[in-house]
C-alpha cells in the first residue's frame, strides 16, 4: 500500500475560523477532530468541518506545505477553499469518515483513558504502600531507639 500524507483545513459552522493540519491518516485524524479527542484549538473553536485537503506522497512535502500555508494571508487560504469547495461543505463523508468511525475513535480513546486512570490508580496505591512500609520501618527504628534509651536510663539508676 502506498503511503500518503495530507494537509487539511478545518473550519467551524460559520466558516470564520480556519485550522491547518498535517497527517498521514486523514480519515482517522478528521474522525479524532469530530470526536473532540484533543482539547486544543479545534476543540476550543469548534473546528470539525473538513473544507480543504491536499495529498502528498512524502510527509516532508506535506509538512513544508503546511508551514507555507500557515504563513499565508487569510484571503489566500479562502481562495484555495473557494476554488476547491465553493460551498464550504463538509468533505468528511466524501473521504470516508463515517459516524461508525467517529464512535470507534471515541470508544478507543475512552478505553485508553480508562487504562491510564487504572495505571495511575495502581501506581498511587503502590506508592502509598511503599510510603506506609517506610513509615512502619521508621516507627520501628524509633521504638527500638526508645527502648534502648529506656534500658540505658534503667542501667544508670542501677549504678546510682
Amino acid at each position: 500500500m502506498k503511503e500518503q500524507s495530507y494537509i487539511y483545513f478545518l473550519s467551524n459552522t460559520y466558516n470564520n475560523v480556519l485550522y491547518i493540519g498535517v497527517t498521514n491518516d486523514i480519515i482517522r485524524r478528521i474522525a479524532e477532530h469530530k470526536a473532540k479527542i484533543n482539547k486544543g484549538f479545534t476543540y476550543k473553536y469548534n473546528c470539525d468541518k473538513l473544507v480543504y485537503y491536499e495529498i502528498f506522497t512524502l510527509m516532508t512535502d506535506a509538512i513544508s506545505r503546511e508551514k507555507q500555508l500557515k504563513n499565508w494571508k487569510r484571503e489566500w487560504k479562502n481562495k484555495l477553499v473557494n476554488d476547491f469547495n465553493p460551498e464550504w461543505k463538509d468533505l468528511s463523508e466524501e473521504i470516508g469518515v463515517t459516524n461508525e468511525i467517529i464512535e470507534a475513535i471515541k470508544t478507543h480513546y475512552q478505553e485508553i483513558a480508562g487504562q491510564v486512570r487504572n495505571d495511575e490508580h495502581h501506581q498511587a496505591e503502590q506508592k502509598a504502600s511503599e510510603e506506609y512500609n517506610e513509615f512502619n520501618k521508621t516507627q520501628k527504628i524509633i521504638s527500638d531507639f526508645d527502648k534502648h534509651i529506656s534500658k540505658l536510663k534503667d542501667s544508670e539508676h542501677e549504678y546510682i
